[in-house]
């Protein structure tokens, strides 16, 4: 464990241990044959990889790996009778994503993102995962066309998340209202009878 780092816990698999599946375990590339990435975890035969699970998200560019990389990759499966493993880099990496977001969001907390895309009943946001913006949640009143969102970054209120179907709902109308009425607040607060403001 010298090398160890918090960030890519190193999973380490002793003679006969049980492999457990829809885990994030860490592997190593052992080769690249045409599209096709072979990775080792230490199991008793290898996996494979499509090199298109290397494909930038929102791109056609596939950043590919090189022999003897270190990678995280989601066991998916282990198939007693052939003894074949089946292993997703993508997958791996939108758990971790997914992880992380959670780690470091509650409901209530104010994010950023990119309006990636128009989806039926609202729009795609990228926070670090996708999460879903509502069409009645964009404004105060709904545009005539959400979709002139697309492109732009914006702030919005996470209104639920669900671990379970890890999706995060969320809101930018609630966002200005509250920040209204916080400004409102805070003006009734100070504003007194006779004084003269422009």
């Amino acid at each position: 464990l010298e090398n160890y780092d918090p960030a890519h816990p190193v999973v380490t698999f002793q003679e006969g241990e049980e492999f457990d599946v829809n885990k994030i375990v860490k592997g190593r590339v052992l080769a690249i044959v045409g599209d096709d990435v072979v990775i080792d975890i230490g199991y008793k035969s290898e996996g494979g990889l499509p090199l298109e699970e290397w494909k930038e998200e929102g791109s056609n560019e596939i950043i590919r790996p090189k022999v003897g990389d270190e990678i995280m990759v989601l066991l998916e499966s282990v198939e007693d009778e052939s003894g074949a493993i089946v292993l997703s880099y993508r997958k791996a990496k939108r758990q971790k994503e997914w992880e992380d977001i959670i780690a470091r969001h509650k409901e209530g907390d104010v994010v950023g993102g990119l309006v990636t895309r128009k989806i039926k009943g609202g729009l795609l946001v990228n926070i670090g995962v996708n999460v879903f913006l509502p069409a009645s949640q964009v404004d105060i009143r709904r545009p005539p066309d959400i979709g002139d969102y697309i492109g732009r970054t914006i702030e919005c209120k996470i209104l639920k998340i669900d671990e379970a179907r890890r999706n995060i709902v969320v809101s930018r109308r609630k966002l200005i209202e509250d920040t209204r009425q916080t400004q409102k607040d805070n003006l009734l607060k100070q504003i007194e009878v006779g004084q003269i403001r422009k």
